[in-house]
């Protein structure tokens, strides 16, 4: 019922996470939390989706001008859905999410992600230690899609860059790694985008691209300007 903070390192990188209640009565420590923060993440469960609280606290964040990524959770539950919740982020949090992971199997069958950026399959196995994963090529039957969803990621993202975006809608060029990351990050600060990753924490499955994003795409403390004071 109230927010916990504590400290974790990825990648040569100090992360202060602040972890807030999702239940609706406590989104007090929400609000007070995001006047520290210099970046969120936003946890949706794969199956539940958007509830009501989630609106609550997104209109918060959306008030507080804080960058966020979007995590959908639970991939593993019965009745989880990636698809449908990035819907419902879209249409009822009217946010414009991007999707950079995409989801293999579902359920009691989910194994893994892929990383559209890479076209790599992060496939863990079933003992629920996060290093236990291989780093696989795109399976056969999602190719299609994958390519969909890279097309649409780059495509957004390099709206961050005209001379980038005009080389790839003319001459086909894609951009290199650096180039479509720094676009992702200016996106995502900007707040014209919320990068989206999927997994199952419990399982320890999806964390690593997430932790990744956080270090390559949230800002830090020097690229945030001070929140007003507020008295509560």
């Amino acid at each position: 019922i109230q927010s916990a903070a504590t400290t974790a390192f990825w990648d040569d990188h100090r992360l202060n996470i602040i972890d807030t209640p999702g239940h609706v009565d406590f989104t007090i420590e929400v609000y007070r939390s995001l006047k520290v923060l210099d970046g969120g993440v936003g946890v949706f469960c794969g199956s539940g989706g958007v509830e009501p609280q989630s609106e609550t606290n997104w209109r918060y964040a959306n008030d507080s001008e804080v960058s966020r990524l979007i995590f959908v959770n639970k991939l593993d539950r019965l009745g989880a859905d990636f698809y449908r919740v990035v819907d419902q982020v879209e249409n009822v949090l009217g946010a414009n999410s991007l999707v950079m992971t995409l989801p293999i199997g579902i359920e009691d069958d989910f194994v893994g992600v892929i990383d559209l950026i890479t076209r790599k399959a992060w496939i863990w196995d079933d003992s629920g230690n996060p290093e236990n994963y291989t780093l696989e090529d795109v399976p056969a039957d999602m190719a299609d899609k994958v390519e969909e969803y890279r097309e649409r990621l780059i495509e957004t993202a390099l709206e961050q860059d005209d001379d980038a975006m005009m080389m790839y809608l003319e001459e086909g060029e894609e951009p290199d790694l650096d180039t479509l990351k720094a676009c992702i990050r200016k996106g995502t600060i900007n707040l014209d985008f919320f990068p989206t990753f999927c997994g199952s924490a419990f399982k320890n499955k999806g964390i690593q691209p997430l932790l990744n994003a956080v270090v390559d795409y949230l800002p830090n403390p020097t690229e945030v300007k001070a929140q007003p004071e507020i008295d509560l």
